[in-house]
């Protein structure tokens, strides 16, 4: 099952709508927003600046997708390193009428497909704060293993917060390259 394609700017408005909708469910896992963060121009700044860092090769921005195609969430790897690091960061949501049917286990499934066979990275890093349970079953789930705590890590909901540290490494045995796949959307000015 396709759950995760490039984003799109077209990507705008279902993303607005999305972020206005679960504002109260995010809020404790996000930073503060703004209030343009949640229109449509500020969701198309948003991935105008995420798409900039794609092409740079920073970045690859996504959204999740429910099995019938719609936009239920962001998933990004950010902070993507070459050299002898070879390394990016993953954060991800899903909105919450769309939480429990395993769609964020199988994005984050295409997510490191995508990340160590067309990236070539030897590493993936992922956070959750400490009381985030859900995230780190889906993690879990993906192979992910704790490694550390970081105190103070991230200004989520305005306070500097522990983060507990999770990684997943190309080389563990149990990857299965084909675990996931990637679609882009029509509009996509940009190819995987």
């Amino acid at each position: 099952m396709n759950r995760l394609r490039l984003i799109a700017p077209a990507d705008s408005a279902v993303l607005a709508e999305l972020q206005v909708r679960n504002r109260t469910y995010l809020s404790p896992w996000e930073p503060t927003r703004s209030e343009e963060f949640f229109t449509g121009a500020g969701q198309r700044a948003d991935i105008d600046a995420a798409l900039e860092r794609h092409d740079r090769g920073d970045a690859a921005p996504f959204v999740i997708l429910d099995g019938d195609g719609a936009v239920v969430g962001r998933l990004t790897l950010s902070g993507i390193v070459r050299g002898p690091f070879q390394s990016c960061a993953m954060g991800y949501w899903v909105a919450q009428e769309h939480t429990g049917r395993g769609l964020a286990t199988d994005a984050v499934a295409t997510a490191l497909t995508y990340a160590f066979t067309s990236l070539g990275l030897h590493r993936v890093q992922a956070e959750t704060l400490l009381g985030n349970k859900p995230s780190q079953r889906v993690l879990q789930r993906n192979g992910f293993q704790q490694f550390g705590l970081a105190p103070r890590y991230l200004k989520i909901a305005g306070t500097w917060q522990d983060h507990l540290m999770f990684q997943r490494l190309t080389d563990e045995a149990e990857f299965r390259p084909d675990s996931g796949r990637l679609t882009t959307h029509p509009s996509a000015r940009r190819r995987l």
